[in-house]
């Protein structure tokens, strides 16, 4: 169905007058951000593969240490993937450190160590979607491309009275701001990232401190509040395990998760399943023997501890315990580390609240 001539002239917006008010509201208060500025690709890759689900604030402590350590991407390269998950413990989605340092890689076989200055090459790499490529293309090399994250997408939602948008239509609307300030696409990338978070909020918005409030359809018609439309989520669901650190002369069994899938690459206690009628006691002992070859006396719950995923909730019941006969398969990858050594590789974040108040070398 065409769309009336009213509305037609109703949706235009005259972009390099919104990318110039949005500026020059940028200009006056941005976001004082570490890696503002920066110009090396490669700490601007990693910031912004960081930022990716994870507020602002918490990526930039774990920016500057994941910098210090490894300062370029040969270094990254060059690296042990225990050291880089050890430093991502705590950011969570640990296939983005997995995947940064596969990118590393790639860049230092097939391009010599710099990173490729386009949108579509940098796709190429592990790792990289759309949002990071035009975050990456637009503010290391000047790239007119656009870069829409959660927060960009509002505005551009409500400023085009867009109920369920499109990537492409995004992108498109996006990319027309960016051409109103063709030698700034990375400050029209951030400006709208930033008027997302501080200003056109998803709930109560500040409408009257915002640069495009006159040409904001959404605000026009009252239909800021449904602009984009909420994604409808159920309460996720709740699963139960077991976990047993199991001792065997001082010594604790820890095992390290298949590098894909949820928590990929990192250790862990060996843990089972439970049923809503089983002890996790029970369970223990029979997954111990079963799953492991190992004869364990598992001991009373230390304490439970509960993790919300994206998409579960954990509630997982820690146990001491006590080996007693047998060996792992050779396939299992485990060690049997002194609590001290804990320290040095990378568990989720649940697990390492864990050994930092129950099992360090002081607490034992």
């Amino acid at each position: 169905m065409a769309s009336s001539p009213k509305r037609c002239a109703e949706a235009a917006r005259p972009a390099d007058a919104d990318a110039v008010a949005l500026l020059a509201w940028f200009d006056g208060r941005r976001r004082e951000v570490r890696w503002r500025g920066e110009r090396d690709p490669y700490v601007i890759l990693v910031a912004e593969v960081m930022a990716q689900q994870t507020r602002l604030e918490t990526a930039v402590s774990f920016h500057r240490r994941f910098i210090d350590r490894f300062p370029d991407l040969h270094a990254l390269a060059k690296a042990d993937e225990d050291e880089v998950l050890r430093l991502w413990e705590g950011l969570g989605y640990y296939a983005r450190a997995r995947n940064l340092r596969r990118a590393a890689r790639r860049v230092v076989a097939e391009y010599g160590g710099r990173l490729p200055e386009t949108a579509v090459e940098l796709r190429r790499l592990p790792g990289v979607g759309p949002y990071t490529a035009g975050a990456v293309a637009s503010l290391a090399f000047g790239q007119l491309e656009p870069a829409v994250d959660g927060n960009a997408r509002r505005v551009l939602a409500r400023l085009g009275d867009l109920e369920a948008p499109t990537p492409s239509r995004l992108a498109s609307d996006a990319r027309d701001l960016l051409t109103g300030a063709p030698g700034r696409p990375g400050a029209v990338n951030q400006a709208l990232m930033d008027l997302g978070s501080q200003v056109c909020t998803p709930r109560r918005p500040r409408c009257g401190e915002c640069p495009l409030s006159t040409r904001c359809l959404a605000r026009r018609r009252g239909t800021i509040a449904r602009r984009p439309a909420p994604r409808r989520r159920g309460r996720s669901p709740e699963r139960l395990e077991a976990a047993a650190v199991v001792d065997r002369e001082g010594r604790l069994l820890v095992l390290r998760r298949p590098s894909v899938g949820l928590l990929g690459g990192l250790w862990d206690f060996p843990s089972v399943a439970l049923g809503p009628t089983t002890t996790s006691e029970t369970a223990l002992s029979k997954g111990l023997r079963e799953g492991f070859g190992l004869d364990c006396q598992v001991g009373v719950q230390m304490r439970v501890v509960r993790h919300t995923f994206s998409h579960f909730r954990l509630r997982l019941a820690v146990h001491r315990a006590s080996w007693l006969s047998g060996e792992l398969p050779t396939e299992v990858v485990h060690r049997w580390a002194r609590p001290a050594e804990l320290s040095r590789l990378a568990f989720p974040i649940y697990h390492r609240r864990l050994i930092d108040r129950e099992l360090s070398s002081s607490s034992r």
